[in-house]
């Protein structure tokens, strides 16, 4: 009888196991499908638009910012993945996404996506309507317009750029409920780092993207002269686009000066070694630092700012 009874709490165990297991893979699957990490980046960029605009913090709306935020672009990059998910079965670097790898259904996967953007939405809007406006034109524009044309044109990062800078944008407006020549500085910042930041990455993963027909890089021949060229261009671009804050009285102090322009040189360098050599290291440099660099100068901005 014990011995029964044994086994059966030992089936009982493994069942709870295996459920157990079960649901963390899913949840594993779901952090996949919205890439979590980068979601998390934009909305921190989100939230620096909404400090530099803010007059009192008001916990409810920061609240529905960052969650609407995060769904909104989780759903996005869970319709990209839709999208390419043939392209990401090509790939190295993707073919162990969820769909690819079989682990989700396309079906399960756009439901998850709309069931995320339609939240995401709906808390955008109880901030205002702006803001709700702005996250669907973000969504839009980067599944409708800027996924199709990966496969078709070098331009697609000038394309993808715009979408890709609405973050800051949206946290400023979700605070103002206006825009303005502050909002469209912080969007500037954010629309001229992603060039050298998204082609660091696909210097580095070209030989990848080639296989799915992708063009990163900015010019079509791929890793070329003229391509570290443009990289570096853009990186020295940051320079004065960096402190423009500052220059128009957005930021009040020394702060935005030293560790913007800080900043900028440490990316630059990376920049000008790739050009240089062309050799991936520098490359991978170029991205390391791009990760950083964003955070870095908006979190100046707010310190100066206070």
């Amino acid at each position: 009888m014990r011995l029964k009874r044994k086994e059966l709490n030992q089936k009982k165990s493994e069942i709870h196991t295996v459920n157990k297991s079960g649901f963390t893979a899913k949840v594993s699957d779901y952090v996949a499908l919205t890439k979590f990490r980068l979601a998390a980046l934009v909305v921190f960029s989100a939230a620096t638009g909404y400090f530099m605009a803010m007059d009192f913090f008001d916990w409810k709306e920061f609240v529905f910012l960052i969650l609407g935020g995060f769904l909104v672009t989780g759903s996005t990059n869970g319709f990209n993945q839709v999208i390419e998910k043939d392209l990401d079965k090509l790939m190295n670097r993707t073919k162990n996404r969820p769909i690819p790898a079989g682990r989700l259904g396309v079906k399960e996967a756009i439901f998850v996506s709309s069931v995320f953007g339609i939240v995401g939405l709906i808390l955008l809007w109880m901030i205002n309507p702006s803001s709700c406006i702005l996250g669907f034109l973000a969504l839009f524009s980067y599944v409708a317009i800027y996924t199709p044309l990966k496969t078709k044109t070098p331009l697609v990062v000038l394309i993808g750029a715009f979408p890709g800078s609405v973050p800051p944008l949206l946290g400023y407006v979700a605070a103002s409920n206006a825009f303005g020549l502050e909002a469209g500085i912080l969007f500037l910042v954010q629309f001229f780092w992603q060039f050298p930041h998204f082609w660091a990455i696909a210097w580095r993963a070209n030989d990848d993207y080639l296989k799915a027909g992708f063009k990163m890089l900015p010019l079509i021949e791929g890793r070329v002269k003229g391509s570290s060229w443009l990289i570096l261009l853009f990186a020295m671009f940051m320079l004065p686009v960096s402190l423009l804050p500052w220059a128009f009285d957005m930021t009040h102090g020394i702060i935005t000066i030293i560790i913007a322009s800080t900043a900028t040189f440490a990316f630059i360098w990376p920049a000008y070694k790739l050009y240089r050599t062309g050799e991936m290291k520098e490359a991978t440099r170029l991205m390391f630092v791009s990760f950083f660099y964003l955070p870095v100068v908006q979190i100046a901005y707010i310190i100066d700012k206070i």
